[in-house]
């Protein structure tokens, strides 16, 4: 860039100072009426060109409400980790998506901004899965979130979510005729049984075996049938977290009360149908929590996420779900699902 387009760039009062050094009469096609902004933005157009636009600020927010988190946003330290179990290192963040038609998904899990400082892993774990072909296909989404303090919640977790995907993958004729029929009793009696055995089955590696129901504070998942002509969405799992449905700008809470079982669990069940426009949202207790307590928050989230039509990218759904909100500093992990 010349001298003379830098000065332009970053001040253009020279232009005036020129007219007012030099006068005003001696310049050809100045205004009689000695009014010189129309005259002096021609000028400047002629000779630099059209003025230089200032950059557009950013739109993308850290953090809502009147103070900023304690913790910094990036991590910090990673887990200690053991030579001879590698395997159960997991790393900040895990990111997926899918398109199926009409249906948009988009999948999270990250560490929180306390295990981030600590060191500590992420203690919630997801799964997203499609078995099946065709219009007989599901789509599992599962949700574990593990108990913080426990040294076997991570890979615990990661048991559940996988255990129950197996199960149901096993099952899937079977569910996907339920799902398409409209047998929401026997749906129900199935996935509950499945659930069950999953939440109960140890991991075992030959040493120290595992039971998720010991380290397992949550296990929450989504089926959702690929066909187009089906519109149901089922909802099941134990455990806190949140499952919410953004519809004409607003969010409903459609977590379901949940059932006392036998071994002390609560299952919990919901099948809806879902209309185009919809966002429904399952989620961890880390981000459920402050959806439902911060207005901020969860009105951030409904302009971000109010246009079925154009769903957000990865990059911009993972900025989305780690917005911060002070005093929740909890592993966050959310499927979005966008009816289009």
């Amino acid at each position: 860039m010349s001298h003379l387009g830098e000065r332009h760039h970053h001040d253009d009062t020279w232009w005036r100072r020129l007219y007012d050094d030099e006068g005003t009469a001696d310049l050809p096609g100045a205004p009689p009426d000695g009014s010189l902004d129309e005259h002096f933005a021609t000028v400047r157009r002629a000779f630099l060109g059209p003025p230089v636009p200032a950059p557009r600020p950013s739109a993308e927010v850290i953090h809502v409400g009147d103070r900023p988190p304690t913790y910094d946003a990036e991590p910090t330290a990673w887990p200690c980790a053991d030579p001879e179990r590698l395997d159960d290192l997991l790393p900040d963040t895990v990111l997926d998506g899918a398109r199926y038609g009409r249906l948009t998904v988009r999948a999270v899990s990250g560490r929180g901004d306390s295990a981030r400082y600590r060191g500590a892993p992420r203690a919630d774990a997801l799964l997203t899965a499609r078995f099946g072909t065709g219009d007989d296909a599901l789509l599992f989404l599962a949700v574990a979130g593990g108990t913080r303090a426990a040294d076997d919640a991570p890979r615990a977790a990661h048991d559940a979510c996988h255990a129950l995907g197996s199960a149901v993958g096993r099952n899937i004729p079977r569910l996907a005729e339920d799902i398409r029929s409209g047998q929401r009793g026997a749906l129900k009696a199935g996935l509950r049984r499945l659930t069950a055995r999953a939440y109960g089955r140890p991991h075992t590696d030959g040493e120290s075996p595992v039971a998720p129901h010991e380290f397992v504070a949550s296990l929450r998942c989504l089926l959702l049938p690929l066909d187009p002509d089906c519109r149901t969405r089922v909802f099941f799992g134990l455990g806190s977290g949140g499952l919410f449905r953004l519809r004409d700008g607003q969010w409903q809470d459609l977590d379901p009360d949940a059932e006392p079982e036998d071994a002390g669990t609560r299952f919990r069940f919901r099948a809806s149908v879902a209309q185009c426009g919809d966002t429904l949202l399952l989620c961890s207790a880390g981000l459920a929590d402050p959806l439902r307590e911060t207005p901020e928050l969860s009105e951030h989230l409904a302009r971000r996420w109010g246009r079925a039509d154009e769903p957000p990218g990865l990059t911009a759904f993972l900025a989305d779900t780690a917005t911060r909100v002070k005093g929740y500093a909890d592993d966050r992990t959310a499927v979005a699902v966008w009816e289009g």
